[in-house]
Order: structure tokens, then C-alpha cells, then sequence
């Protein structure tokens, strides 16, 4: 008891001691000091930005020419916009109908006896032979490269046929079309030369070849591919099948019963996955598996027809080829019980397209018995479902009951034995869905393609990687008369239209910084947005032509802000009725709350936006623009007259410190003229100085389409088109900083008398505080100045490019951009940014990035005319961050700076992102990487928001590549069992009977591909067999880009096989990629918490075992972008990390598919049915004959020399 009450003082008197250390740790952070340092570091930097750039003189001198703020009109501006677009779009339909006139007067005049005679073979001209000497049938063609087609060499008075390998140039059909087609040369030729902006306009053969102009050679003499491919069959391609067919939905029945062998069950799952590659966004589509049960293919689309979008497509093809047989009876009827069922449903209720609807059945045709019950019950006598019948494999019972189900029900069939014969007999689908259409002769109906990455742009800054391209095609029908009832449908013509064209239509500089336009399809499908990102680039159209299409909706690319829980609007609601009114081609306009990502997604913002849109009458689109709300519904008017004026305009586009937006259309020639430039900029100062000298005419307006069968008047082969106000804004910009490039000590007088200090402290030499690279100027025409400072050293890697190499698109650039926005909340600030970094070491240490906007103000309404910028070197600035954190104000005492080992002090950007530290390695790096617990702390405190950001358009590894992981390795028997299998297939061909000795011949194949990937099962049916068996096993669907060489994961130490072709340079873009979902954590500051007159006081509290405590401080930094945050390092907290790089993220929902009930507008012409066409006996025919005998002998010996060697 003694020894207990001696203590008990002691133990009260500790708890007070370390009360008292606790206060002492906690006032040792010298809050006070942490405000004057924030204080005078965002003054010394503002006033000294302020200065450098001259950015008072530059709003100034705006003032001086009487300029003017005005509002937009944003309904106004979008209907004449749109009006622009409509009469461009004009141009190439009505250039696409004059080549379909042409060219079903010339079939009908050809009387189909002619040759095709002498003709350009894209793929014979100017080929040699080894003696130097023109190839036997070969032609000499003049070709020459041109920017307007793809880079590629041309000849634009002809047009050359190109033709996949597997076509039978001696059939007379195709003889004929070669023959009668080169006719229309003369139009392709006039057509260019009425619209120069005309790109590749072609007729394409249901026979399978392509008359294309401007001819050229295949593979391009000179051209952007170094890999080419066999030129692809089109006829499955959406531009050729929706042209040539009203839309449909298609169920597809899959026998998987025991009446299919193994291999035939591989040839069927073929069949199918080149059935669905004829299917786009305008049909609808199931595929179901039957035996003795019958069931969805995939599970995600179970009692529906879903959209046949490529995410569709692809998630179908998926589940069919990891499906395996499940063997039992066929039960055919309740198939086609089950098909008809939701056919009916579907069409009784208005879902679907309500047009075209048809049942496939591919299989052994086992199970028929009782259909023609099921047709009575469902089909008979009106037929509004067609029935296409595949027969693989099955007797010649089987193959008749096959036949007879599509001769009865208008359809069509054919009898697959091998893959080379899926893709011609396929599309006899399409042939006899087009019957109704050409029967009538009085409907062409205009079909606009999904946009896909196709050919090099024209634009002078070209990047090689391919431009957003869509095609507008119509049918072309045979006028003929014939002996028996035939409705032939003789092909499509149409031309492609580059993205670009119609997007400089829209021209950026009306639309403001951060404004943006898109445009949207019947389906809700963008055709070009800022933020659409196909998953594919355009190696598979540079290899073999083939486009691999997008189909992006408009609810992927625009993200909405977090729903706010005091907010009694739904955002998503407000989207939905944006699609809902664009997709109907209604005029209007909303607001809508948005995020922003900047940076590859690593930044965010939040606005509210205006939207205003208006439809593009005659096409399936509706543009709109968007308008930030406040600052972005203003604009600057401000402009120098150019055609009059006394003084040379050129003189103010001296030197090559200056660029102009590469994309932006100031002036330029048509692309049938001879003059050539090296630069955008070389461009511009050519035509100023031809608008200088008299006679000079603005050519403004473009040439207006007139109706189709009134006549276009050619343009002249240099005639030209300028934006007189875009070039006189350029100008009056170029006067107002044209003295930028004066040594910034000469400058003019200062009103505020610190900035006249700083100027008079600069003159003397002294003000050495900051060392800056460069300074620079982008306005809001697009110009792009800057002045190099001479006496800064640049150590490390000089090899990367100049700053303005890498933002020449200044008016686009994200600091650009930022500095408008930031402007919203603090106007008097600039905003820093320096390089990302995550983790990796740096050879040279970044350039710390300033930028600041300039406003004019009139009347009361303010609006961006430039952003001023300078790039200090990080060591000048961490400097004078030390020096100012490393001592006390004078008069106070203060134990602790940051120049001591108590305390780390960061200064941190708006995102998180470390501008300076103690430590430079993590310049660039994100806060929350370094010490992840103070970021949660300060998320906590509300002084960063965390918003999380999904992204729609993900890129995530395919590991169904066959170029990833083990896809390149070679199993010992993999030959064996191609040959055996290729060989027991042939037995099965011709032997049925030997099916059961097939299955046991081979065995070892199927366990060794089985180990590989899922690729292997995508069988290549253009090919015949005498191919590279790689080549086979890849999946040549709509969905699935392979290259020719390997992906972007390799082995160390692994090399490329002896022979193996490089790689195409855009091969690290598309290789082993599939689409995802994604989504990063992101996070902004929240500058309202920190505007007070004391900084921030926070502490992490049990965050050790010893029980202590870890205070921090944080203060805003005026005018920037930045906080101040200083941390106590006393107390080892342990820290855990934070990362906001962008992960795959779970699905939407299980199954990744667009709801059923999303708006929809469909085609406006369907034609489906002719009371004549039940006359047209022409309904199927089976496999080519071919000579037995010499095959079969082929076989036995292969199976001897099998048999020797076992």
C-alpha cells in the first residue's frame, strides 16, 4: 500500500507531461511561418510571371484596337454549322448517284458478250521480271504519290481493279463487270474535278472485285504498308452489306448434336462466325445451340435479340468457339419453334428493326422431321421469315430436307465441306435479302458506314497512323431482262469521306477553348468526339484495305459529374435526352454538369457545359457543339482587314520562332492543284502575301452542292478557299505580340509599382531568382510564339523534342486549356505543371510549366484571347523555395524549417502531383505514392476531392493473342496434327463411313491445340490450304486485329524466327488488346477550404505503436495552382500508397451490353418484300465437284508415309 500511494503522483503527473510535449510537437510546426512562406512564394512568383510575359502589356494593346466582346449564339451558330456539314455530305452523295446511274446504264448496254480485254490489275502494274523487263501480264502505269490518297502513288485518269487471290478471273460474270465497269472512269475523273475533296471512289462487284480510283498498284509502290496482305473480301464489309439489304434481325441455330463430327463441328462454328461478320449496328442477332435441348450460345442474351455492335459480335464469337459439342439427338423443330418464337415476339412488339427477319440454320440438318409443321404453324403462306440452311456435314436425306427448308420459305442453300467455301457461299444471304430491293428499280437507298480508321490524313502534320474515315455507298442493280425471273444485284459504289473534311467544316476557333463538337448516328453512335478512341489503328486497313469499324456510344465519351445528393436533377436523365433528341434529328439545347480528364486521365476537372445541336438533314447524323458555361459563350472580336491595309501583314511572320495550328484550315488550295508546301505555316505566308497585291478575292464560301442532275460546274485546278475572319484575327494577334521577341528588359511602362521594381531591378542585372527557359504566347487564332532565353543552360537529353515540336496544336494543349479554366477561380494566378512522373529515374531534370490566360474585357463581358507561359528551370526554383523556407520572418523566433530534418515541406499542384520537394526524384510523382496516408488525411479534411473517373473505351491484354504468353510456341507434334488433320478431313469428305476412324486418327491434335490459346479455334476461311498454318489459326472476325510479327510482350532473350517479317510500327498500339472497362481514382483540390487567413492544421493520430502524433500544415499559395504542405517527420508513421493510374474495372454489369431499351432510330427505307418475288425458282445449290479420284490417292499415300513413320 506504501509503495503504491509513493507512485501514485508520479502516475499523475505523467499523463500531463506528455499533454505538454504533445502541445510543444504541436506548436513546433510554425503554422504562422507556413502562411508568410506560401505568402511570399506565390507573390515573388506572380509578380515576377507578370513581368516576364508582359501580359498587362498584352491585354493592353487589345484594348488600343477598339476590340469587342460578344455573345454567342449558340443555337444560331450550330444550325449554320450544320448547314456546312449537310452541304458537304451533299457533294459525295450526289457524286456517289451519278456513278450509280452510269453505272446500271452501262451493265444494261453491255449485252454481257465483251471480254474485259486490256484493263490496270492492281496487282500486275509495273511488275518486272527478273530481267528487268514488264511481266507477261503486266502494265505499265504512270503513277505518283499524292497527299490526298493516302500518301500513296496514284493515277488520277484511270481507276485499277483490285481482286482478292481466291476470285476466278476467267468466270464470264466477272469478265463482263471488268469489261463494262471501266466506263466508268470518265465519271470518277469528273467527279474529282467538280469536288477536289473527293476521296477513293470505287465500284465494288457482288462477283467479289473493286474498281477503284484513283488506280493504283497493290501493294503500293510507295506507300504507307510494308506488309501488305491479299486485298480482303468486301462483300461482308458493313458499307456493302447495309447498302445492298435493308436491315434485319437474324437468329442463327447451331446444330451440336451427334450428328456433327468434331471436324464438322469446327467448319459449323466457322460457318457462323462468318455469318455474324455480315451483321452491323442496324440488325440484331442470337445465336442459338441445339441437340435434344436448345439454348443461347451465351448466356448474356438469353430470350432477346441483342444490337449487332462489334462488342456484340465479339462477346458471340467468344462463347461459339469455347463451346464444345454436347452430342445427343437433333431436335431441329423446337430450334426452329424457338427462332420463330422470339422472331414473332419481336416483330409484334415493335422491337428489333422491324424489317428483314431470318432464321440460319447451320448443321447436319438431322431432326427434320416434323418443320414443315412448325413453317404452317409460324411462316406459311405469307413468309415473312426467311429460312438459310447451311448443310455441313449429314446424308443425302439430310442435305434434301435442308434444301427444302429454304426453298419453301424464300431462302437460300448451299452445303459446306471446307473452309475456303464459307465466305462466298455466305453471302448468297445477302444476295437474296437485297431481291426485294432490286426488284422495285426505283429505290437506292444512301447508307453512311460506322467510322473506322482507315488511310494517312492530308493534313501537312500527318502522322502516318491513319484518319476517322466513314464510306457513303448505294446499290447497283441489274436492269437486265432475263429468260427466267432473276433479281441480281450487280454490287455497290460509293467513296470514302475522311472524318477531317467534315470536322474543319466545324471550325474550332468559333467554338472557343474547351469547346468541342461531335456528331451522332441513328444508333447513338459518335461518328468523331474529342474523347473517341478506337481500339483498333489502321494496320489491318493499310495491309489489306479492310476497315475495322467503331461504334462507340455517345453515353461512353461524355462522363457525368457525381450525382449530388441535395441536387434534384438527374444528370443522367439530361444525357439520355441529349441522345434521345440528336438520335430524332430535333433541334435544341441543355446544360449539363461534366468531369474532364486531362492527361491521359491522371487529371480531372469538373464544368457545367452548354450543349446545342441541330440534325444534318438527308444522313443519319445530328452535330452539336459545346459551349463552357460562362467564359465559353463568350467571344473576342478582333480582327486587322488584310486585303486593304497600308502596311505589309507578312511582317509580322518573320523568323521560325512561330507556328500555326497544323489542323486549322486558314487558307488552302484543292487538292488537284500543283502547289505543294512543306509546312502549314509556309502555306499561310504564301497566301498573305497574295492577299496583299491586287485583285486578291477571299474565296470564303464554299461551293454550294446543287441537286443531283443539275450541272456542277468544275473547279479550277488551283482554286482555293480562305476564312477571311480565322486569317484576320491570325494577323491582328501577330500585331499585338510582335514584340514579344524583344528582350524582355525593354519593356514598357509599369502601373504597379513592384512590377516596376522587378523591371528596374532586371535592367540592372540583378533579379537572378528564377531561371526561365523559354517564354511563349498562343492566342485564340491558333498562333503559337515563343522566345528561347539564350543564357539558360539545358544539361542531360537533348534529344527530345522542342517544346514547340510537341504543342505546335497550342490551342489544344492541356495547359492551355487549364489556364482558361483555372482562370474561373483565381484570375490573377498561373498555373504550374511539370512532367508526370511514375518513379522511373530521368535523365534531365524537367521544366517546371507556367501559364497564365489572358482576358479582354468590353462592356462588362470578359472572354480568352492568349495564354502567356514561361518554363523555369527546377533547380532556380527549388532554390528560391528553400531560401524562402529556411528562414523566419524578421522579428519572430521558429525552431523548425524546412531546411531542417524536422520537417518535409512539399508544394503540390491542384491533382495531388508534386511541383517541388527536398527530394527532386519525386518532382512529377503523385503525392499519394509518396506518403498515401496524409493524401487520405487531406481528402478527409476536404481539402482534396477524390472523383473517380470510369473509362468506357478502355484498352486492356487480349490473352487470346496469339502473340502473348506461349502463343508463339511451337509443340513438338503441332505439324502432325495440322497434316493429320487436315488429311482426315478430306477422308471425312469424300468417306463419311471413315468418320469413327478420323476421331481416332486424331487424338494428339486435339489435346495439343487445346493447351494453346482460344484463338486457334478462329479459323481463316479465305484462305485455301497451302497457307502458313499461323496464318490459319488466326481469327480473321471483325473484331480481332492479328499482326504480322509479335506483340508487345516478349521473353527476355526471345528473338524473331529466321524469316519472320517486322513488325508494323503501330503494331505496339493495337497488339493484344481488347476493350475494357477502366477507371482511376483522381483527385482535385478543393481551394474554397483553403482561402482562409490561417493555414490548415491537421495530425495523424494513432499511427504508431509509441503512441505519437504526426501534425502537418497546408496553405494555399496565391495566386497559382498550389498548396503548401509541411509534415512532421517526428513521429515514424508508417505510410501506405496511393496510385491514380488507370485498372481494368468489373463490368457495367455481368453481361457488357448496351440496355435493351436504348433509343434507336432506324434506317428510313426497309424493304423486305415483292408479291413477284415468290417466281425466282433460284434458291440453293451444294458444294463444287471436284476429281475424286486424284485426291483420294493423294490421301492413301499421305496415310501410308503416317503409317511408316509411326
Amino acid at each position: 500500500m506504501a509503495l503504491r500511494g509513493s507512485m501514485s503522483p508520479l502516475a499523475l503527473f505523467m499523463p500531463l507531461l506528455a499533454v505538454a510535449a504533445l502541445a510543444n510537437q504541436l506548436e513546433d510546426i510554425p503554422h504562422n511561418e507556413v502562411k508568410n512562406w506560401a505568402l511570399k512564394f506565390g507573390v515573388d512568383l506572380w509578380e515576377f510571371g507578370r513581368h516576364f510575359t508582359k501580359m498587362n502589356q498584352i491585354q493592353n494593346k487589345y484594348h488600343e484596337y477598339n476590340v469587342e466582346v460578344a455573345r454567342k449564339d449558340g443555337l444560331l451558330l450550330v444550325r449554320e454549322l450544320a448547314a456546312e456539314v449537310k452541304n458537304h455530305m451533299d457533294f459525295k452523295i450526289n457524286a456517289v448517284m451519278r456513278i450509280m446511274d452510269s453505272a446500271e446504264a452501262a451493265a444494261l448496254s453491255s449485252g454481257g458478250a465483251d471480254g474485259p480485254g486490256a484493263y490496270y490489275d492492281a496487282r500486275w502494274l509495273n511488275v518486272h521480271a527478273d530481267d528487268g523487263t514488264l511481266a507477261a501480264r503486266a502494265r505499265r502505269l504512270v503513277l505518283a504519290p499524292s497527299r490526298h490518297f493516302d500518301h500513296i502513288a496514284v493515277n488520277a485518269s484511270y481507276s485499277a481493279v483490285l481482286m482478292p487471290p481466291y476470285i476466278n478471273v476467267e468466270n464470264g460474270d466477272v469478265q463482263n463487270q471488268i469489261a463494262w465497269s471501266e466506263h466508268l472512269d470518265p465519271l470518277f475523273v469528273n467527279n474529282y474535278e467538280i469536288d477536289p475533296s473527293l476521296s477513293w471512289q470505287y465500284y465494288a462487284s457482288s462477283t467479289g472485285f473493286m474498281r477503284r480510283y484513283p488506280a493504283m498498284s497493290w501493294p503500293p509502290e510507295d506507300g504507307y504498308s510494308h506488309h501488305a496482305r491479299d486485298f480482303y473480301d468486301f462483300r461482308s464489309s458493313n458499307w456493302f452489306v447495309e447498302a445492298a439489304t435493308s436491315p434485319k434481325d437474324l437468329v442463327i441455330l447451331l446444330d451440336d448434336s451427334d450428328d456433327l463430327g468434331s471436324s464438322y463441328w469446327r467448319l459449323a462454328k466457322a460457318t457462323v462466325s462468318g455469318l455474324l461478320d455480315t451483321l452491323g449496328p442496324n440488325d440484331f442477332v442470337n445465336v442459338y445451340r441445339y441437340s435434344d435441348t436448345v439454348s443461347e450460345i451465351h448466356s448474356c442474351y438469353t430470350k432477346i435479340l441483342a444490337q449487332a455492335v462489334p462488342e456484340t459480335i465479339r462477346e458471340l464469337k467468344t462463347a461459339l468457339w469455347g463451346a464444345e459439342a454436347t452430342g445427343g439427338a437433333a431436335n431441329l423443330t423446337g430450334a426452329l419453334t424457338t427462332g420463330f418464337e422470339i422472331l414473332h415476339r419481336y416483330n409484334r412488339t415493335g422491337q428489333g428493326c422491324q424489317c428483314n427477319q431470318a432464321i440460319a440454320v447451320v448443321g447436319a440438318g438431322g431432326g427434320a422431321a416434323g418443320v414443315k409443321g412448325v413453317f404452317r404453324t409460324w411462316n406459311w403462306p405469307h413468309m415473312p421469315v426467311r429460312i438459310f440452311s447451311y448443310g455441313v456435314g449429314g446424308d443425302a436425306a439430310s442435305s434434301h430436307s435442308m434444301k427444302d427448308m429454304a426453298c419453301t420459305n424464300k431462302g437460300f442453300y448451299v452445303s459446306i465441306n471446307e473452309h475456303s467455301e464459307i465466305r462466298p457461299k455466305v453471302l448468297h444471304m445477302i444476295e437474296v435479302l437485297a431481291r426485294p430491293l432490286v426488284m422495285y428499280q426505283t429505290m437506292h437507298p444512301v447508307h453512311w458506314s460506322p467510322v473506322y480508321v482507315g488511310g494517312r490524313s492530308s493534313n501537312l502534320d500527318d502522322d502516318g497512323m491513319g484518319q476517322l474515315m466513314t464510306s457513303v455507298t448505294v446499290p447497283i442493280f441489274d436492269r437486265r431482262n432475263h429468260t427466267h425471273r432473276e433479281a441480281n444485284l450487280l454490287g455497290v459504289v460509293g467513296t470514302d469521306v475522311p472524318v477531317d473534311q467534315i470536322k474543319k467544316l466545324v471550325p474550332p476557333y468559333k467554338l472557343g477553348v474547351n469547346g468541342y463538337s461531335f456528331m451522332v448516328d441513328n444508333n447513338g453512335h459518335v461518328l468523331y468526339h474529342p474523347d473517341l478512341r478506337p481500339l483498333y489503328t489502321n494496320e489491318e486497313y493499310t495491309e489489306t484495305l479492310r476497315p475495322l469499324y467503331s461504334s462507340v456510344d455517345l453515353t461512353d465519351v461524355e462522363l457525368l459529374v457525381d450525382a449530388d445528393e441535395n441536387s434534384r436533377v438527374n444528370l443522367t436523365s439530361l444525357l439520355l435526352d441529349l441522345r434521345h433528341d440528336m438520335i430524332e434529328q430535333r433541334e435544341g439545347e441543355t446544360e449539363i454538369g461534366v468531369k474532364v480528364q486531362y492527361g491521359s486521365m491522371r487529371r480531372v476537372a469538373t464544368r457545367r457545359q452548354r450543349y446545342f445541336y441541330s440534325p444534318v438533314e438527308g444522313t443519319p447524323y445530328s452535330l452539336a457543339i459545346v459551349l463552357p458555361d460562362g467564359y465559353g459563350m463568350y467571344e473576342l472580336q478582333a480582327e486587322q482587314e488584310v486585303k486593304h491595309s497600308p502596311i505589309n501583314v507578312t511582317e509580322y511572320f518573320k523568323g521560325d520562332n512561330w507556328k500555326i495550328h497544323p489542323e486549322w484550315v486558314y487558307c488552302e488550295y484543292a487538292s488537284t492543284s500543283e502547289q505543294t508546301f512543306n509546312s502549314a505555316e509556309e502555306q499561310l505566308v504564301h497566301f498573305l502575301a497574295r492577299a496583299g497585291r491586287p485583285g486578291w478575292k477571299w474565296m470564303s464560301l464554299r461551293p454550294r452542292a446543287l441537286t443531283l442532275h443539275n450541272m456542277h460546274k468544275k473547279q479550277d485546278r488551283d482554286s482555293y478557299y480562305c476564312d477571311k475572319n480565322l486569317v484576320q484575327s491570325l494577323v491582328r494577334d501577330a500585331m499585338v505580340i510582335k514584340e514579344l521577341d524583344a528582350h524582355t528588359g525593354h519593356a514598357s511602362h509599369h502601373n504597379h509599382p513592384i512590377a516596376t521594381l522587378m523591371a528596374l531591378l532586371t535592367r540592372q542585372g540583378r533579379f537572378h531568382k528564377f531561371v526561365v527557359s523559354m517564354s511563349f504566347i498562343a492566342t485564340r487564332s491558333g498562333l503559337f510564339r515563343w522566345t528561347d532565353n539564350n543564357n539558360s543552360t539545358r544539361t542531360g537529353d537533348t534529344s527530345e523534342p522542342h517544346f514547340s515540336e510537341r504543342y505546335a496544336r497550342a490551342f489544344d494543349s492541356e495547359w492551355y486549356r487549364r489556364a482558361v479554366e483555372h482562370h474561373n477561380i483565381e484570375p490573377e494566378s498561373f498555373v504550374f505543371s511539370v512532367p508526370f512522373r511514375d518513379g522511373a529515374e530521368s535523365a534531365a531534370p524537367p521544366l517546371v510549366l507556367a501559364t497564365h490566360a489572358v482576358f479582354v474585357e468590353s462592356r462588362g463581358h470578359r472572354a480568352p484571347a492568349a495564354v502567356v507561359g514561361l518554363q523555369f528551370q527546377l533547380d532556380s526554383l527549388a532554390k528560391h523555395f528553400l531560401n524562402v523556407t529556411s528562414t523566419c520572418t524578421a522579428g519572430t523566433s521558429c525552431k523548425k524549417t524546412c531546411a531542417g530534418d524536422a520537417l518535409d515541406c512539399y508544394i503540390l499542384d491542384d491533382n495531388g502531383f508534386i511541383i517541388l520537394s527536398e527530394d527532386a526524384a519525386q518532382t512529377g510523382l503523385f503525392f499519394g505514392q509518396v506518403d498515401g496516408t496524409i493524401m487520405d488525411s487531406l481528402v478527409q479534411d476536404r481539402i482534396y476531392k477524390k472523383v473517380t473517373v470510369h473509362d468506357r473505351q478502355g484498352r486492356c491484354p487480349d490473352s487470346r493473342n496469339p502473340f502473348s504468353g506461349d502463343g508463339n510456341t511451337l509443340m513438338p507434334f503441332k505439324p502432325l496434327s495440322w497434316l493429320g488433320g487436315y488429311l482426315t478431313s478430306l477422308i471425312a469428305v469424300w468417306f463419311p463411313l471413315w468418320q469413327t476412324a478420323k476421331a481416332h486418327a486424331h487424338p494428339y491434335a486435339d489435346d495439343d491445340m487445346a493447351d494453346t490459346s482460344v484463338n486457334e479455334d478462329y479459323e481463316d476461311y479465305e484462305h485455301d490450304g497451302d497457307e502458313d498454318p499461323e496464318e490459319e489459326e488466326r481469327d480473321r472476325g471483325k473484331y480481332e486485329i492479328i499482326i504480322d510479327g509479335y506483340g508487345a510482350e516478349k521473353p527476355a532473350g526471345a528473338e524473331r524466327p529466321p524469316g519472320a517479317r517486322e513488325p508494323p510500327r503501330e503494331a505496339a498500339r493495337s497488339a493484344a488488346v481488347r476493350p475494357c472497362d477502366t477507371s482511376a481514382e483522381l483527385f482535385t483540390l478543393q481551394s474554397t477550404r483553403l482561402n482562409a487567413a490561417q493555414p490548415l492544421k491537421g495530425k495523424l493520430t494513432n499511427c504508431h505503436n509509441s503512441g505519437c502524433e504526426r501534425p502537418f500544415s497546408v496553405q494555399k499559395i496565391p495566386h497559382s495552382n498550389l498548396i503548401l504542405l509541411v509534415v512532421d517527420t517526428l513521429c515514424p508513421c508508417g505510410a501506405k500508397r496511393l496510385d491514380v493510374r488507370a485498372r481494368e474495372a468489373p463490368p457495367r454489369t455481368v453481361c457488357r451490353r448496351h440496355p435493351a431499351h436504348a433509343t434507336r432510330r432506324r434506317p428510313r427505307h426497309c424493304v423486305s418484300y415483292h408479291p413477284e418475288e415468290i417466281e425466282i425458282l433460284s434458291c440453293g445449290r451444294g458444294s463444287s465437284t471436284r476429281a475424286p479420284w486424284a485426291l483420294l490417292l493423294a490421301t492413301v499415300a499421305a496415310l501410308r508415309w503416317l503409317a511408316r513413320g509411326t
